[in-house]
């Protein structure tokens, strides 16, 4: 969505459908990148993408998290077209050592896992449940193997139905971090968000459909810049019209400005990734939203309310 925006407001892409939903305090944007072309032009791979906006997430209302992790489960349930008796495999992906980059292992710790239920109890299990098995695999500076060398030898060892990866992501918008949560079938790849990319997890690499859930918990020091350097011009073209850096900016796209203030400060070191200060606490309560919805998406059998006995 916002590689899409990045392109401008007038910009009209073929192959590209895009609708909007909206419920009090949660709006819904639905992108379907069609086309090879398409994916081309906004550097995305073809698939579904669904964004949930919620600018109230950040203040803890318990009421408001709760639909969240229900609409959540119900935009997602639309990605999971696996039966009832599928495998699937959940991946925590990111480092449970850095804040901003633990919510992937937060999720698999409140996840319901029944995958060792089936085998070993199988009378326990009621209809309306999955075989669901989990994994927070660290990060490559922690085990020293690529995320992508674990999650493909489990996949080859337990041929899993389906693939559901959960990571941090970074965004390009200031608004977006903390109160975003967004869904796509095209798989992920790790660390792309902060420049270190890793080998991709989607059916071209695993061999099984994945569907990735993100959460932006960063931004980087040139957005920030950018949006600041917006706000300002636009401070002074109200107070001094016509002024000269008004002029010589507005000749430059978004997506050319962000660019130009990122080569700035690159050299540098300067463009750091930054997070807000609230972070611990974020990154639980999305936690538990994600986990719910997950929950209830993988389980037609459990309830909400089930779900939030169990993350709580």
């Amino acid at each position: 969505m916002e590689a899409n925006e990045l392109l401008g407001e007038n910009a009209h892409i073929r192959g590209i459908q895009m609708e909007n939903d909206e419920e009090p305090q949660i709006h819904i944007t639905r992108l379907e990148v069609k086309t090879l072309a398409a994916a081309k032009q906004i550097g995305k791979l073809q698939g579904k993408y669904v964004t949930l906006e919620v600018p109230d997430l950040r203040k803890k209302d318990p009421d408001l998290q709760d639909r969240v992790a229900n609409r959540f489960a119900k935009e997602l349930t639309a990605f999971i077209n696996v039966p009832e008796q599928a495998v699937v495999l959940v991946i925590g992906l990111g480092n449970w050592n850095v804040t901003p980059d633990a919510i992937g292992p937060l999720v698999v710790e409140d996840l319901f896992v029944t995958r060792h239920l089936f085998s070993l109890m199988p009378e326990v299990i009621d209809e309306g449940f999955r075989s669901v098995c989990a994994l927070a695999p660290g990060v490559l500076g922690i085990t020293g193997i690529e995320t992508s060398e674990i999650v493909q030898a489990i996949v080859d060892r337990l041929h899993p139905d389906l693939v559901i990866a959960i990571d941090a992501l970074a965004a390009r918008s200031l608004d977006r971090v903390n109160s975003t949560i967004q869904i796509s079938d095209s798989g992920i790849q790790p660390g792309a968000g902060v420049g270190n990319r890793r080998r991709a997890l989607n059916r071209e690499t695993l061999g099984v459909d994945v569907i990735a859930i993100g959460v932006p918990t960063v931004v980087d020091a040139a957005t920030i810049a950018s949006d600041a350097m917006d706000l300002l011009l636009q401070t002074l073209e109200n107070k001094v019209p016509g002024n000269g850096a008004g002029r010589i900016f507005g000749q430059f796209a978004p997506q050319e400005k962000r660019a130009l203030i990122a080569e700035v400060l690159q050299p540098l070191g300067n463009n750091l990734m930054v997070t807000p200060k609230e972070i611990d606490e974020f990154v639980d309560d999305i936690a538990h939203v994600v986990a719910m919805g997950l929950n209830v998406a993988l389980h037609p059998g459990m309830s909400m309310e089930d779900a939030r006995e169990l993350t709580h």
